[in-house]
């Protein structure tokens, strides 16, 4: 049996992100996975993710680190709850601010590996560090803070559920 990601256990009804939506067909689709410790996350950026000639557009960097930030916020916090990620209610975490430090240019079309350490997990806020390689080349680094997604921002599809 394959390994579900992250990402494969957050409600349908929050699944539509850009980054790590599973609903979303023009997304990223970034999947997330513990391996040990670590959090981990692989991409391979596309011709159309250029910012300049050989290389990637840092918002697709931002993206990656900030998608699997929130993904191992919610990991991390069901391994300290000692509970299942498919346990109800579901965890759903969301960005409360992201720091991305762009280290050395990111070739475009070699895959790139996400890791994430959690440093800090509250009652509402988790902080993950993330650092993002290309061919064992550092690149960029960042820090995720992580909030459990508030009520309001759980409202009704406004294409389905219009009034």
């Amino acid at each position: 049996m394959e390994e579900k990601a992250f990402q494969d256990y957050y409600p349908e009804e929050l699944s539509h992100c850009y980054g790590c939506g599973s609903l979303n067909d023009a997304g990223l689709h970034i999947k997330s996975y513990w391996e040990g410790e670590e959090s981990v996350a692989r991409l391979t950026p596309q011709p159309y993710h250029i910012a300049t000639p050989g290389f990637v557009y840092g918002g697709l960097i931002a993206s990656l680190i900030d998608c699997h930030g929130v993904g191992t916020a919610a990991a991390a916090t069901c391994r300290a709850e000692g509970r299942a990620m498919d346990e109800e209610p579901r965890l759903r975490f969301v960005t409360a601010s992201l720091k991305v430090d762009y280290i050395h240019p990111t070739p475009l079309g070699v895959p790139l590996e996400a890791r994430g350490k959690t440093k800090e997990i509250g009652k509402r806020k988790v902080v993950v560090s993330v650092e993002v390689s290309a061919e064992g080349t550092l690149c960029a680094r960042g820090e995720v803070i992580a909030v459990r997604m508030p009520e309001t921002m759980k409202l009704k599809d406004p294409v389905t559920d219009s009034q």
